[in-house]
């Protein structure tokens, strides 16, 4: 099983880059997508259901914003939108396809970088995400969490770590609510540092439009897919696609040795 994760900063702007030729060409069981940044009556046919797929989407209210979205080609049992907070429901973050025995989600955290309210909005819902994913574990299914948490991890996650760690992404609350999420007893596996532990550059996933960060490769690993401990189990391989550029950050797929 092939699963796709990526932040696309805009539907209709990684469309015009060549985004869903390459997914039609990925051969990806499902593909998640963040910062959709449209509405449904935006979509065309081909945004809303790609050859051979099905897109399940949680719109923001506010137009141009955030929204995210799960491409499948297996019809789901149920659907679950929004995490049941009014707060970041409004705001599109969250989609989780249901199966027998797995769910898929795709999940946006919220960014702080723009301002102190919004750093504060942005701890609120990692209060309120923490007790989901509690849920999750309960619920006796195998899941994976595709999606931009705009947190990075351990220093080996960004380039320039210590330039960074008064700011939001890699501030010490925020890494320490990631240990709280891959500690026991939660024991969440970050599946793509599980499976290259000592990777650095290339598993970084994002990269700033300002100061050539691209060019240079002075990037950000805040894109993961995160499962329960199961079907973690069974990631094979992984990789971060940069040969085309999409948006500002680039996909991570990983294969699991899953079935449905």
């Amino acid at each position: 099983m092939r699963i796709v994760s990526a932040n696309l900063n805009g539907i209709r702007s990684a469309t015009t880059k060549g985004f869903f030729d390459w997914m039609a060409a990925s051969d990806a069981d499902f593909v998640c997508v963040q910062e959709v940044k449209a509405q449904d009556a935006d979509l065309s046919a081909q945004q809303r259901a790609p050859d051979g797929y099905q897109g399940h989407f949680h719109f923001a209210d506010k137009k141009g914003y955030s929204g995210v979205a799960v491409y499948t080609r297996r019809p789901p049992q149920s659907v679950v939108i929004g995490i049941g907070v009014p707060e970041f429901d409004q705001e599109g973050r969250y989609v989780e396809l249901v199966y027998p025995g797995l769910s898929v989600i795709s999940v946006y955290f919220p960014s702080g970088s723009s301002s102190p309210e919004r750093q504060q909005a942005k701890f609120r819902f990692l209060a309120e995400f923490l007790p989901q994913l509690d849920r999750l574990a309960a619920s006796g299914r195998e899941v994976v969490l595709c999606g931009d948490w705009n947190i990075a991890h351990t220093e080996r996650d960004l380039k320039n770590w210590k330039g960074n760690l008064k700011n939001s992404g890699f501030l010490p609350e925020e890494r320490a609510w990631l240990d709280l999420v891959f500690g026991a007893p939660r024991a969440w596996v970050d599946v793509y540092r599980r499976l290259y532990p000592e990777q650095e550059g290339e598993a970084y996933t994002w990269w700033s439009n300002r100061g050539q960060a691209w060019a240079r490769n002075v990037g950000w690993r805040i894109d993961y897919q995160i499962a329960s401990a199961g079907i973690a189990a069974t990631a094979k391989s992984g990789g971060v696609y940069k040969e085309q550029r999409f948006s500002d950050h680039a996909p991570l797929t990983v294969d699991y040795g899953f079935a449905l």
